[in-house]
């Protein structure tokens, strides 16, 4: 046991503390749902209408499911920091940016799952303010439904990780009943009008500007879950995983699972919509696109199945992370409820609905800014500290992770340049981001930063004592006021 007397109490929210293996409580099949349900989603739709500019559909599906495989292991291996040590994103994020510095790129992700919120519960209230609108035609108020919508999605996540799993359980099949239905009315109206959802293309490219759009559509896709790919620690900290497992594929099969399976076939399935929805009206939107091709008690289902898509996104992947992240910098004071709430208040301030049209651009933006941080937790994880983590010290201001004044500078170093040079090749963002910043970290740290501020799973490693579910251990953060911490084996 180790003990310090330090004055830590306010890196020590009780909702961010290392879940202990009894507490986890997600399995193969629930993650599998939560995936169903984030990938479903109209912003998804979008990469399907862009790509059939250039791109015939089986081109962009190819693509999708590329992007899909490749961001879905770089979600995997950052997965692994959540179900070995049972951190949160912004728990870890102090390794690599420092107690204090882990602040900035832990709010630039707050901010965009914020902002994800906020433009899926605005697709959200405009099905059910058109649900309304069928069942009453004077109801018109999407304000009002925005308003109702939000406070329904944030109370279900305010309720904790197993509440977000039971909706998903819920709503899981209803949603993709309803797809294939949505589906199949876009492509009887594209056949009644003579063409085909697989041959139909906008303004066909060949050569190299095919090429270059095939591209786009695989790094939008990496690039709208660059930021799950950061974060995903939080959410993995709840999978359940074996003690003592330690082959990387056994202990992280729910992660697993869920990325490289649910989540390819579900997002390529909604390109596909998304594509048919643009032929049909001209617009990725569906809820635009059904109300021209269906009405009554038809439309109002497939509009439901829409609500229920923007709500299951937005519980697991952009409100219970961000939550954690603000709890993290506002401290222990505020709770996972409250921090819930801050999302939603930040999510409808931004007002990211006035981005719709632009949104494949933005999502390489984000791609692009959010896989520098990406790379960096993986040299820092993997080619650094090979999976070991001095957890106490996490939680302790004067600890080996103060670094200066709480300020990693080599973190901030190589997401400015790797984020600067993944934005200037905005095609292949998320890679390029990626690999320079996470080359950059690895060196300056290896060869210069961890030499001044030495790092003990480093420069001493023991599975035993720097390990957590691999060696059978929880990590246990006291925060009695007169022992700050201790770590010790999960029994």
């Amino acid at each position: 046991m180790q003990e310090k007397k330090k004055g830590s109490s306010y890196l020590k929210s009780k909702d961010l503390l290392p879940i202990h293996h009894n507490e986890r409580k997600i399995g193969v099949r629930g993650f599998f749902m939560m995936w169903i349900g984030m990938a479903i989603l109209l912003a998804t739709f979008d990469i399907g209408a862009s790509g059939i500019q250039g791109i015939s559909l089986p081109w962009v599906v190819l693509a999708t499911l590329i992007g899909c495989v490749a961001i879905g292991a770089f979600i995997s291996l950052i997965g692994d920091i959540g179900v070995e040590h049972g951190l949160s994103f912004p728990v870890y994020m102090r390794a690599p940016f420092g107690t204090v510095g882990t602040h900035i790129p832990s709010v630039t992700r707050a901010v965009t799952a914020s902002f994800w919120f906020g433009l899926n519960t605005y697709f959200g209230s405009t099905a059910i303010n058109a649900i309304l609108n069928t069942m009453n035609p004077s109801f018109d108020n999407w304000l009002l439904c925005y308003i109702v919508f939000a406070l329904f999605q944030l109370i279900n996540t305010a309720s904790g990780i197993k509440w977000v799993e039971r909706f998903a359980d819920l709503a899981a099949p209803i949603i993709v009943i309803f797809s294939l239905i949505i589906y199949q009315t876009l492509t009887t109206e594209i056949t009644r009008q003579g063409s085909n959802v697989w041959d139909w293309v906008a303004s066909p490219v060949t050569g190299g500007v095919a090429i270059t759009a095939f591209m786009v559509v695989i790094f939008a896709n990496m690039g709208f879950w660059a930021t799950l790919g950061c974060d995903i620690p939080t959410i993995s900290r709840h999978f359940k995983a074996p003690r003592y497992e330690r082959n990387w594929f056994k202990r992280n099969k729910t992660t697993l699972i869920g990325t490289l399976i649910a989540m390819p076939i579900t997002e390529a399935f909604m390109i596909m919509i998304g594509a048919a929805a643009f032929i049909v009206a001209g617009t990725s939107n569906p809820v635009t696109a059904l109300q021209d091709t269906a009405s009554g008690w038809m439309l109002a289902m497939l509009l439901l199945m829409i609500v229920l898509t923007q709500w299951s996104t937005n519980t697991a992947a952009n409100v219970l992370p961000a939550a954690a992240i603000f709890s993290n910098v506002l401290g222990p004071k505020v709770s996972h409820a409250i921090a819930v709430f801050v999302v939603g208040i930040v999510g409808t301030i931004i007002q990211p609905w006035s981005v719709y049209e632009i949104l494949t651009q933005v999502l390489l933006i984000i791609g692009a800014v959010l896989s520098s941080v990406s790379g960096i937790l993986f040299a820092d994880y993997y080619l650094l500290r090979k999976r070991r983590v001095n957890v106490p010290d996490l939680f302790d201001t004067e600890g080996q992770y103060r670094f200066n004044g709480g300020v990693n500078i080599v973190g901030f170093i190589s997401w400015a340049v790797g984020g600067v040079i993944a934005t200037i090749f905005m095609t292949y963002s998320f890679i390029i981001g990626f690999v320079i910043a996470a080359v950059i970290y690895y060196i300056f740290s290896k060869y210069w930063y961890f030499r001044k501020f030495p790092q003990a799973e480093i420069s001493y490693p023991s599975d035993n004592d720097y390990l957590g579910i691999t060696v059978g251990r929880d990590w246990f953060i006291v925060t009695d006021s007169n022992l700050d911490y201790k770590s010790e084996e999960g029994k």
